[in-house]
């Protein structure tokens, strides 16, 4: 029990040293992830229809 709470202990201390972004930071990266994921998304669904499209025809 008394590691753990020296892991934890230690664990608090160095979390002080690290550099947290500024809430600005945060704002601006979240946005660029969710643009990001949406134009791979409209990039996919694309691709996939035009493949579906290229199958159906060879198929039927």
């Amino acid at each position: 029990m008394n590691r753990l709470i020296n892991y934890l202990k230690d664990t608090r201390g160095e979390l002080q040293y690290v550099s947290w972004p500024t809430r600005q930071q945060s704002v601006t990266f979240t946005i660029v992830v969710i643009v990001i994921s949406i134009l791979v998304a409209i990039f996919l669904g694309f691709f996939d229809y035009v493949a579906s499209l290229v199958l159906q025809k060879f198929v039927l």
